[in-house]
């Protein structure tokens, strides 16, 4: 706060979450005018379909979430208001971004070198017939 001089209208047990309050709002302002400061088609001209998908998403999560604060400043209860099915909808589409994402990191499977490595790993028995004639090479050596 403004020089850490505890205000006389709430209760001192509140400072400290009061301060941590400000300097996330402060924070967010400082991301706000960063994201501001480019056009957003010329952000997102950089990014693939991905990464877009990745910017709306977080973009819309943000903008709903404060609206939720601003609710409950409100003193109106967000979790009975329509804005609690939306951040619901936007999670769940963060969710199938988020295992896109996961299969894009997978490793892909070598069928040929599968096959090979699952062909040699399996014992094989001898055919009779070898056996039979290696014994017989033996004897008469």
């Amino acid at each position: 706060m403004a020089g850490e001089e505890i205000n006389a209208h709430y209760p001192v047990e509140i400072h400290e979450y009061l301060s941590a309050f400000e300097n996330s709002i402060g924070a967010v302002d400082e991301m706000l005018k960063t994201m501001m400061s480019v056009s957003r088609n010329e952000l997102l001209q950089k990014l693939d379909p991905l990464e877009q998908a990745k910017v709306d998403l977080v973009s819309a999560y943000t903008l709903n979430s404060m609206f939720w604060v601003y609710l409950a400043t409100q003193g109106v209860n967000p979790k009975e208001h329509p804005v609690k099915q939306e951040l619901e909808r936007i999670r769940v589409c963060m969710n199938r971004v988020k295992e896109i994402t996961d299969k894009k990191k997978a490793g892909k499977l070598d069928r040929g070198a599968a096959s090979r490595f699952v062909k040699n790993a399996l014992w094989e028995p001898k055919p009779k017939n070898a056996s039979k004639v290696a014994n017989k090479g033996k004897s008469k050596s």
